[in-house]
């Protein structure tokens, strides 16, 4: 007879919709039909060559499958009897086909090389990682620390700067002056609303409450290695006096102890291998300023040209219209706190300058000189995001050039109060390790980082393709705007969806009837890769069948990713939301494959999931 979802129609009588069962497609019975010879159940011989042949698993191995096929009948049929049939029905295969934690979309083991040195990864990174919310009023916590560490973010950063007695380290976003009053929070927005290119407005205390820099740390060191053994970088905004720098130290010796990484010599000419820094810390933040005085002093006294052209001598400013437009559109690190209260405190800035294993520091002087000036030791660059799309457009082989051998850093714009994120893509394309993003909210661009580091086992780090690593023979780098030809077109199947009936109420979509399902897929990558399809639209059913197919030619597919989000058709109102995901092309798994779906937070559902097929013809 069937299930039947009834919906009451203007409180007075009963729409009557049966329920339609997910079942095997078209192409799912051609394939158990050819690969069993017409026989209605599946060898292990047969599973193999099926898996082999259709689903690219070459390693796969006769006992592989036997295991398999065992788990398919227990977890199918419900039951701890070791069955004596070594095959499997039709059904059992499409339970099989149609279940993630069997047959997922990507590899789930780290198969990266780990070994190459640290400036050829990708890196998962934060921006003010302890925020909850936005970047003016919103909590500070080590709560969404915790969080993005489970998640796989293997950059941390805090915003450190003196408590109100000037005794103590708070992890707060904007200068803490618990004695000069603070503008109303639509104030600030107001201005924001109304700032140009040349004038910003002045943010640099907020509403933020501030949270011990010691609970922070603690939690670091508690949560780092949940989710990924490889190291975690806890990046500074150093706002402090030499005297506190020198607290930080303690602190940081006394909690992570042998496990913090540091160079016994100043500078390094090549970071070391995330395998050979397996469950440790890296501390990144600029050097203390008294140190970098001592250092340029002894400089001046040796270098013909009187200083150093190196990252820590790019810093200093340039011009007092520069100065202006940096104090508002720089990352806080750059700041150099309340200089009245810095004094003379050499062996304490030592000792905190000992641990800085990767020294940062900011382009004052232009960005184009900092990325080809003083190359003969590595380092970490930070830039906005507008200065980044600004180097892409007019020297973004320079770019690629500096992060063969260094850190680069991209941080949102600060008119991002909201705490939104910019397009990832190009940082990538340009070999930017540390694209930092606000892992606290949601939306698009986050969902396309999420599903970046869902690559290489969720392990945070990814090895770079080699053109964004390697030179040509003319000593020439890749050139992100050069025409490329085609390298693989990605053939895209979508079959069918199941499992909001489960995950949703009877009316979450529709009070009236059950919903009407379309998927979008989109390709997000190189500028000449972009495009968007969509399926049709399935009306009433909650296990909609579209077996729709599409096409992307790709000619950067290292760095492509494929977005895929269900829609639900309103014919009155926005469309509403029915789940996400976003999978790093290169690491798709070639044949038909379960895909599970995300909600806007990026936390996986339950039972929502779609059935697809990825072929690279």
């Amino acid at each position: 007879m069937g299930s039947y979802n009834y919906y009451k129609m203007f409180g007075c009588f009963n729409r009557k919709f049966k329920i339609s069962e997910a079942g095997p497609t078209p192409d799912v019975i051609e394939a158990f039909v050819k690969y069993s010879k017409k026989e209605s159940h599946l060898t292990a011989d047969q599973m193999l060559r099926f898996l082999i042949e259709f689903q690219g698993e070459e390693d796969w191995t006769l006992s592989d499958v036997h295991k398999i096929i065992h788990d398919v009948l227990q977890h199918r049929h419900h039951s701890t009897t070791i069955f004596s049939s070594d095959t499997l029905t039709l059904d059992d295969f499409f339970y099989y086909l149609f279940h993630d934690d069997l047959n997922g979309p990507i590899k789930t083991e780290v198969h990266h090389d780990m070994t190459a040195p640290l400036q050829h990864y990708f890196i998962y990174t934060g921006h003010n990682s302890y925020l909850t919310g936005n970047q003016l009023s919103s909590d500070c916590s080590d709560v969404p620390i915790i969080k993005a560490l489970e998640r796989g973010v293997r950059a941390i950063e805090l915003d450190i700067w003196p408590n109100s007695a000037k005794d103590g380290i708070n992890v707060l976003h904007g200068r803490y002056d618990h004695l000069s009053p603070i503008p109303p929070v639509s104030s600030i927005l107001s201005e924001c609303n109304s700032y140009n290119k040349v004038t910003l407005p002045n943010v640099d205390r907020t509403l933020t409450a501030p949270v011990p820099l010691i609970k922070c740390l603690k939690s670091i060191k508690e949560h780092a290695f949940v989710k990924s053994p490889y190291p975690v970088i806890i990046t500074l905004e150093d706002h402090l006096t030499p005297s506190l720098q020198a607290k930080v130290a303690e602190m940081l010796v006394e909690i992570f102890g042998d496990s913090i990484y540091y160079p016994e010599a100043d500078c390094i000419d090549e970071f070391p291998s995330p395998e050979s820094l397996k469950h440790r810390f890296i501390l990144s933040t600029k050097p203390p300023k008294e140190y970098l005085e001592s250092k340029n002093s002894k400089d001046k006294e040796t270098s013909p040209m009187g200083k150093d052209s190196s990252e820590e001598e790019l810093t200093s400013a340039s011009s007092e219209q520069q100065d202006a437009i940096d104090k508002n559109e720089s990352d806080p690190e750059d700041e150099d706190g309340d200089s009245n209260q810095r004094k003379s405190c050499q062996p304490c800035v030592n000792e905190y300058k000992r641990l800085i294993a990767i020294h940062a520091g900011k382009p004052k002087k232009g960005l184009r000189l900092a990325l080809t000036a003083g190359l003969d030791k590595v380092r970490r660059l930070s830039v906005s995001e507008q200065e980044l799309e600004k180097a892409a457009t007019s020297y973004g082989p320079d770019v690629v050039r500096f992060t063969q051998n260094n850190l680069l850093r991209v941080y949102p714009k600060g008119t991002r109060i909201s705490s939104s994120n910019y397009k990832p893509v190009t940082g990538w394309m340009h070999g930017a390790q540390m694209v930092a993003f606000n892992m606290q909210g949601y939306g698009k661009f986050l969902w396309l980082m999420h599903g970046m580091f869902r690559a290489n086992g969720g392990c945070g780090y990814l090895k770079k393709p080699d053109f964004l690593i390697k030179k040509g023979e003319s000593d020439d780098v890749f050139d992100p705007r050069a025409p490329l030809p085609v390298k693989t077109t990605l053939r895209v199947k979508v079959y069918m969806g199941d499992g909001w009936r489960l995950d949703f109420s009877q009316t979450h979509f529709d009070a009236f009837s059950p919903p009407d399902f379309y998927t979008k897929v989109h390709i997000f990558g190189a500028p000449a890769d972009f495009a968007k399809k969509k399926t049709r639209i399935k009306e009433d059913d909650w296990a909609p069948t579209w077996d729709e197919e599409f096409t992307f030619p790709l000619t950067v597919p290292e760095i492509a990713l494929l977005r895929i989000v269900v829609r639900e058709y309103d014919r009155s109102e926005k469309d509403d939301f029915g789940g996400q995901t976003c999978l790093p092309i290169s690491e798709l798994r070639p044949g038909i494959r379960a895909v599970p779906l995300y909600d806007k937070k990026g936390k996986k559902f339950k039972s929502v999931k779609l059935l697809m097929r990825f072929e690279f013809i």
